[in-house]
C-alpha cells in the first residue's frame, strides 16, 4: 500500500475558550476523493488551511511527502495587483506545467482571461479561482465550498472534471448532489475530532446517525455504572482499604468522563411567523418582457402564483433569473405586460449578497433593529440571547461585531432575522449557500412547510427537488434567449419533462420527413419491385395500426387532462409521475407504430404498381 501524501494527526488548535480542533486527523492518499463535513463552526476550514499550510496548529503532528504540491481554494481569492484574470490563473503554474490548461478551464469556465480581476462578480471569482488551482494539476487539491455562486452547467462540468482529475481531492461543500458525485470518503469533524468513512457522501448520514446512537447508548450504560459504584460505596461490604481507594478513583474517573462529554452540537429550532393569510392568487404576470439594448432577458412570458406554491427558479448565471424574480415581486416594472400583486403579502427576501448586513453591526443590534434586548416571534417576546440560541449562537456573541463571523454563520444570522419577521410570501435568493448539512435540513423543512408562497432561487438540485412544487428555466439552457418555461415538479422533473419535449420534437421531425413525397418516392425506388402480395400478418397490420394509434392518442388526451390540473403535483406527485411515464410509453408506442404503418404503406404501393 503507497504511503500518505499528507497527513494531520492528533491536531490541537484553540483561538481562546472551548478548543476548536482536539485530537483532529485528516489522511491524504493518491486518488482519495474526501468530502469534509460537519456543522458551521466546527473548523473545516480551519482544518483545511493547516492541510495547506496556511495556519500552524498548536499541536499535533503533520507529514506532507517532500515532492507533493498541493494547491487550496479558498472562499475569498485574493486577486492582489494582477491586472487580467489569465495572469492571475498563470499564477498558479508550476515549472514545467502546460500553460494551455489555463487556456482551456477558463475557456470551459466562460471567461475569457482578459477581465479585470478587481471588477468581477462573486460568480465569476469563483470561476478564476478555480482556473487558478485547477490548472497545475496538483497532487492534492483542497476546495473550500467550490460550487457557491456557480450555476449549474459549471456545476455539473466541474464534477465531470474532479471525477477524472488524478490529483487527490479534499473538498468542502453544502452542495450533496455535487458530494455525492465527486467523493469516495467522508472526513466528518464534529466537537473537534474526526471520523473516517470510507464510503461516499451518499453513505454518511445513515453512519452518522448510527454513531450518534451508539455514543448515546454508550453515555447511558456509563451512567447506569456509575449509579452501581455509588451504591457499592455506600452500602457494600467493607474490603481492603487499598481495593477500595483504587475504586474510589475509577469512580471519580467515570464521573470526570460523564461530565465532561459534549453530545452532539444542537440543531437550529425556528418556525416562520405567523401573518394574516394572503389572498389565494398571489402573482399575476401576463406577457411580460424585457430586454437590455439589443438582448431580450424575458420574452413574453405569463404565470399565476397561488397562495402554498413554492417555486424555484434556475438557469445559467446571467440567464436573467433575479430580473425575472424581481418583476414577479414588483420590484421592477417590465418593458411590455402586467404583474399583478395579490393582496396582504407581507414579503420577506434573503439576498444572495447578503448586502442587509452591516460589518459593524453586532449580532444583537441586527435582530432587534437596535430595539433593546427583545425581539416579537410569533406574537411573544423573546430576550435576543435566548432567540439567538435557537439558531445555535452563543450568548456572549450578542455583542460580537457581524465581520467576524463566517459565511455560515452570516447565512445563519439572516435566516434568524428572516424567520423572526411575520411573512406569507417568501424571496429566497440562493439561500443554501454556506449553510451546513443540519441547517439546510432545517431550512427545507420550513419551505415544505411554509403556509404560504415561496420563490427560490437556487443551483442546489438536491434542495429544489427537496422542495418546490414548480420549476421555471429557461427554454434553451444552452444559449438563452429570453423564453422561460415553468415545468411541474423539482430540478429532476425538470430535466425528464425537458427530454419528453425534446424526443418527442426529434419523433415529429422525423415522422414529417417520412411522410414527404421525396422520401417516399426514395423508399420506393429502393424496394424490389415485385407483383407480390402482402402477407396476411402485413395487411391485418396495416389495417389495425391505425386504429391502435387512435386509441393511443386517446390515452394521452385523458393524460393531460389529468395533469392539466395545476395542484395534482403538490396533492399527489406519485400519480403525477406515473401519469407522466405513461405519456411517454405511449408517445413511443405510437412513433413505433408510425414507422411500422409507413414501412407497410409504401411496400403496398410498391407491390401493386
Amino acid at each position: 500500500m503507497a504511503p500518505p501524501i499528507l497527513k494531520l494527526d492528533d491536531i490541537f488548535l484553540s483561538f481562546g475558550g472551548a478548543p476548536l480542533l482536539a485530537g483532529a486527523s485528516l489522511q491524504i492518499d493518491p486518488g482519495d476523493k474526501i468530502c469534509l463535513v460537519g456543522r458551521n463552526g466546527s473548523g473545516k476550514s480551519t482544518l483545511l488551511k493547516i492541510a495547506a499550510g496556511l495556519v500552524e496548529a498548536q499541536s499535533g503532528e503533520m507529514f506532507r511527502h517532500p515532492s507533493s504540491t498541493i494547491r487550496y481554494l479558498e472562499q475569498a481569492p485574493d486577486f492582489g495587483d494582477y491586472k487580467t484574470v489569465a495572469a492571475y490563473a498563470e499564477a498558479g503554474l508550476g515549472p514545467g506545467d502546460d500553460h494551455y490548461r489555463v487556456t482551456y478551464l477558463l475557456s470551459h469556465l466562460g471567461l475569457t482571461g482578459e477581465e479585470d480581476p478587481n471588477m468581477l462578480s462573486g460568480g465569476e471569482s469563483r470561476r478564476a479561482a478555480l482556473a487558478r488551482v485547477l490548472a497545475p494539476e496538483p497532487d492534492i487539491l483542497l476546495l473550500d465550498e467550490p460550487t457557491n455562486h456557480l450555476d449549474l452547467p459549471t456545476i455539473e462540468w466541474l464534477e465531470g472534471e474532479l471525477r477524472k482529475t488524478r490529483s487527490a481531492l479534499v473538498v468542502i461543500s453544502h452542495d450533496r448532489r455535487f458530494l455525492e458525485k465527486v467523493s469516495t470518503a467522508t472526513v466528518w469533524l464534529d466537537r473537534g475530532t474526526s471520523r473516517r468513512l470510507d464510503r461516499g457522501f451518499g453513505s454518511f448520514e445513515a453512519w452518522r446517525d448510527q454513531v450518534l446512537e451508539a455514543e448515546e447508548l454508550e453515555q447511558h450504560k456509563l451512567g447506569k455504572a456509575i449509579e452501581r459504584e455509588e451504591h457499592w460505596l455506600r452500602y457494600g461490604v467493607t474490603a481492603r482499604r487499598k481495593r477500595n481507594m483504587r475504586r474510589l478513583g475509577e469512580l471519580q474517573g467515570m464521573r470526570a468522563d460523564y461530565r465532561g462529554h459534549k453530545g452532539p452540537q444542537g440543531s437550529v429550532q425556528a418556525n416562520i411567523s405567523d401573518v394574516q393569510e394572503s389572498g389565494k392568487l398571489v402573482i399575476e404576470a401576463e406577457k411580460i418582457t424585457k430586454a437590455y439594448g439589443d438582448r431580450t432577458i424575458v420574452a413574453p412570458f405569463s404565470i399565476r402564483v397561488h397562495r402554498g406554491d413554492c417555486i424555484g427558479l434556475v438557469g445559467p448565471n446571467g440567464a436573467g433569473k433575479t430580473t425575472l424574480l424581481k418583476m414577479l415581486t414588483g420590484q421592477l416594472a417590465p418593458d411590455d405586460g402586467t404583474v399583478k400583486l395579490g393582496t396582504n403579502l407581507e414579503i420577506a427576501t434573503l439576498d444572495q449578497k447578503r448586502e442587509d448586513l452591516n460589518p459593524e453591526e453586532t449580532l444583537a443590534h441586527y435582530l432587534t433593529d437596535g430595539r433593546g434586548e427583545s425581539l416579537i416571534v410569533n406574537g411573544e417576546q423573546r430576550h435576543v440571547t435566548g432567540y439567538m440560541k435557537d439558531f445555535l449562537f452563543q450568548p456572549e456573541q450578542a455583542r460580537t461585531p457581524i465581520r467576524k463571523l463566517s459565511g455560515g454563520e452570516r447565512a445563519r444570522l439572516m435566516l434568524a432575522r428572516i424567520l423572526s419577521r411575520p411573512t406569507n410570501l417568501l424571496i429566497l435568493d440562493e439561500p443554501t449557500n454556506d449553510l451546513d448539512i443540519e441547517t439546510l435540513d432545517l431550512l427545507q423543512e420550513i419551505v415544505a412547510g411554509f403556509a404560504g408562497t415561496v420563490i427560490l432561487v437556487s443551483h442546489d438540485r438536491d434542495f429544489l427537488d427537496r422542495t418546490v412544487t414548480s420549476t421555471i428555466a429557461p427554454a434553451n439552457s444552452d444559449d438563452p434567449d429570453g423564453r422561460w418555461i415553468e415545468y411541474a415538479g423539482g430540478y429532476s422533473d425538470m430535466l425528464v419533462q425537458r427530454k419528453g419535449a425534446i424526443d418527442e420534437r426529434k419523433r415529429a421531425e422525423k415522422a414529417d420527413k417520412a411522410k414527404s413525397p421525396e422520401t417516399a418516392a426514395s423508399a420506393s425506388n429502393d424496394l424490389p419491385k415485385s407483383k407480390g402480395k402482402l402477407s396476411f400478418k402485413q395487411k391485418f397490420a396495416l389495417e389495425n395500426l391505425p386504429k391502435e394509434m387512435a386509441e393511443a392518442e386517446a390515452e394521452i388526451a385523458l393524460h393531460e387532462k389529468k395533469m392539466a390540473d395545476p395542484n395534482l403535483f403538490a396533492k399527489d406527485p406519485a400519480t403525477f409521475n406515473r401519469l407522466a411515464g405513461e405519456m411517454e410509453k405511449l408517445r413511443s408506442s405510437i412513433a413505433k407504430m408510425e414507422e411500422e404503418w409507413l414501412e407497410l404503406e409504401t411496400l403496398r404501393e410498391n407491390l401493386e404498381g
